[in-house]
């Protein structure tokens, strides 16, 4: 999910697409960063015994989440497809 928000907000500011943003490797120090942190945050309740669904409430369930991350990854996959068919960003500025 943050990798295609963030795929989205490159193109927006800079004007680099998916397929260049992957192809350049300038990012790649930042993505291992940032998958490192967020993976230990998204582990740490587990580790102190607690479940995801003792945690859901409201619109935020497990199966919600889920959903959210199937949707985002679809994203991206089209974000870089249109990229490859077109021969041009998603998002043009």
């Amino acid at each position: 999910m943050v990798g295609f928000v963030s795929a989205l907000a490159v193109e927006a500011t800079r004007g680099d697409g998916l397929l260049s943003q992957a192809g350049n490797g300038a990012g790649l120090a930042w993505f291992a960063y940032t998958a490192a942190v967020l993976s230990a945050a998204s582990l740490a309740p587990m580790l102190q015994g607690e479940s995801a669904e003792s945690r859901s409430g409201g619109v935020m369930t497990a199966d919600a989440e889920l959903w959210n991350g199937r949707l985002a990854m679809i994203g991206l996959v089209a974000l870089a497809v249109t990229e490859y068919l077109t021969g041009a960003p998603f998002v043009n500025v």
